[in-house]
């Protein structure tokens, strides 16, 4: 299992970025994958996970500003992340939950957001 993350970056407050993670090594259109972020000093926390069907979940403190959504013929979940907060800067970080019991995740990206 290979997961590839790209897109972060600095950003102004309001602004957006775009996540991108790439998949390879397992069947992608059969497990939940998602993002998770860890911010200084913080544990690591769930951003938004969609399932193989397509059902989404997002953390409350995104809700409403980032977008999560897959493509499995390209084997890529993306993560379209809106009206920016300083407090979503973060190492974010790609995640398969493989056959619903392992977790793997990617190289993890960094997102800052400047006030």
């Amino acid at each position: 299992v290979q997961l590839q993350a790209s897109g972060g970056g600095l950003v102004q407050a309001g602004g957006s970025l775009r996540l991108s993670c790439a998949a390879s090594g397992f069947i992608f259109s059969a497990n939940t994958v998602g993002w998770y972020r860890q911010g200084p000093g913080k544990q690591r926390e769930l951003v938004a996970t969609i399932t193989s069907i397509g059902i989404i979940n997002y953390a409350d403190s995104v809700k409403g500003r980032f977008t999560i959504s897959r493509d499995n013929a390209k084997s890529t979940v993306w993560l379209q992340m809106n009206s920016l907060k300083p407090e979503d800067s973060a190492i974010y970080y790609c995640n398969v939950r493989y056959l619903d019991r392992l977790d793997y995740w990617g190289q993890g990206t960094q997102v800052t957001v400047s006030s």
